[in-house]
């Protein structure tokens, strides 16, 4: 059966820099369907030819050393252009026509990638249900939405059922680009296929676990949009709270898209939530300094730019094990790591040898960009007295892929052409989400606490956010990865 993708806002950023060169990769690759031809849509009037000749353009920019003039050639041949207006219901019945002449004589399998800002998902779900666009008569019909699916419980809710309305949840393929980094998909392998590691990913040997989402860059130009949203809105609900669903969830009976999903709700059904008073406890927030005054941020905003949460999984496994989950705009590198803090031993017969506190073992996951995974152990300094020091096991995916790591994305449009919905999130989990950040976020706004604290750019974070952890006995794992 042949495929036809159809990217909805296809002049706009994501499909020039991401969709067009990972399904040109792909292809490069022999990996996408035969017959699979990419159909792009949106308001600006360019021809077959004109489109291909742009991206074409962008492809080698943000493909680099893998772009081939001759490979691109042959892709190029599967791009087709249908210029119109997603708020037109006129304009979908000749979309609709266009899809057929090119998928004639034989039905195709469709995907609708919806790469438009987040107002006009709802719009486009209605004109495609209009015309019978969803409709499964004689093949598939996927949709794909990227985030934010809404900016709040009620809004995601909403959102929700709107496309529930046209397309049955199986349909839908809600993408976070985070799940398709190879590390984290790794995660589910490192921890299910390994009897080393699964014995001990537990209460029992876990002090507790930390989850930073750093950003070196600022708001920049996007302060009108981030003011609006806020750190916990833009990194909390999605990345950070699925990076914690796949740290601590159970292992499914089977590798089947809705046994994954299952276990991964259950860990947001355990989280303990946080009412005002709580939130205040266990909550950091921060503005980097210069916030202020960048493009369309008012001059007393309140927004945070940094946050650090405690958050509590009251079940048998992780029952007593604190989750830190940090993100913030502006900081000291990019990086997006997840360290497994183990305990200590329970006696320390070599305190006495070493002329410093010596650190317990952990499991740093690196994310990006440097994605690989390192363990922290002790071992005796050599041609020395009983000294110990911290010494690291270190495995880099980049290492062991010949051709490099693929984006993100690349794996993510091949499990949507196969309907394999296990790195997608579900309609009851974003909601749970929601649920769980939406009170933190009023709290936030209704007392106007905890303090907003002011960082300066360039560092970890405000120094309220270390002395936070500290007063519980912890320390942040302050540490940029090493690129090789």
């Amino acid at each position: 059966m042949s495929h036809t993708i159809v990217i909805f806002g296809a002049s706009g950023d994501l499909a020039s820099r991401k969709l067009i060169p990972a399904l040109y990769r792909l292809a490069g690759k022999n990996r996408l369907p035969q017959n699979t031809r990419i159909v792009g849509f949106s308001r600006t009037a360019f021809s077959h030819q004109q489109w291909r000749n742009l991206l074409a353009e962008t492809t080698e920019q943000f493909s680099g050393t893998a772009f081939n003039q001759q490979d691109w050639n042959r892709f190029a041949q599967t791009l087709f252009y249908q210029p119109g207006d997603i708020t037109r219901a006129d304009d979908f019945e000749n979309l609709n026509e266009v899809l057929r002449q090119l998928e004639s004589p034989e039905p195709a399998a469709r995907l609708y990638y919806l790469s438009t800002a987040p107002q006009f998902y709802e719009p486009v779900v209605a004109h495609l249900g209009q015309h019978g666009m969803a409709e499964e008569t004689d093949a598939p019909r996927r949709i794909v939405v990227e985030k934010p699916i809404g900016t709040d419980l009620a809004s995601a809710r909403h959102l929700n059922e709107s496309m529930h309305k046209i397309f049955a949840e199986r349909q839908i393929f809600r993408i976070d680009h985070y799940l398709g980094k190879e590390t984290v998909q790794n995660m589910l392998v490192l921890r299910f296929a390994n009897t080393i590691f699964e014995p001990i990913w537990n209460r029992n040997y876990i002090d507790h676990v930390q989850i930073t989402v750093a950003e070196e860059i600022a708001v920049g130009r996007r302060g009108g949009y981030y003011d609006r949203a806020g750190v916990l809105r833009d990194m909390f609900q999605n990345h950070l709270l699925q990076l914690l669903m796949v740290t601590a969830m159970e292992v499914p009976a089977r590798f089947n898209a809705n046994l994954v999903r299952d276990e991964k709700v259950k860990v947001l059904q355990a989280i303990r939530p946080l009412d005002a008073e709580q939130a205040i406890e266990h909550t950091v927030r921060a503005q980097y300094a210069g916030y202020l005054n960048e493009e369309g941020v008012p001059p007393d905003s309140q927004t945070a730019t940094f946050a650090a949460l405690h958050l509590s999984v009251d079940n048998w496994r992780w029952q007593g094990v604190p989750f830190y989950l940090r993100s913030g705009k502006a900081m000291s590198c990019r990086t997006t790591q997840i360290v497994i803090q183990f305990r200590e031993p329970p006696h320390m017969m070599f305190a006495a040898a070493g002329d410093r506190a010596i650190d317990a073992n952990r499991m740093v996951i690196q994310i990006q960009p440097a994605e690989g995974i390192q363990i922290h152990f002790q071992s005796k300094v050599p041609d020395s007295e009983m000294k110990l020091q911290m010494t690291n096991l270190d495995f880099r995916f980049s290492q062991h892929a010949g051709e490099g790591l693929p984006d993100a994305y690349q794996p993510l449009l091949l499990d949507v052409l196969e309907g394999d919905a296990s790195l997608f999130a579900r309609s009851d989990e974003v909601e749970l989400a929601w649920g769980i950040i939406d009170p933190i976020v009023a709290a936030w706004t209704e007392t106007g606490r905890p303090e907003l604290a002011s960082y300066e750019t360039g560092f970890w974070g405000p120094e309220c956010s270390t002395d936070w952890m500290r007063a519980q006995q912890r320390e942040w794992f302050d540490t940029c990865p090493v690129l090789h």
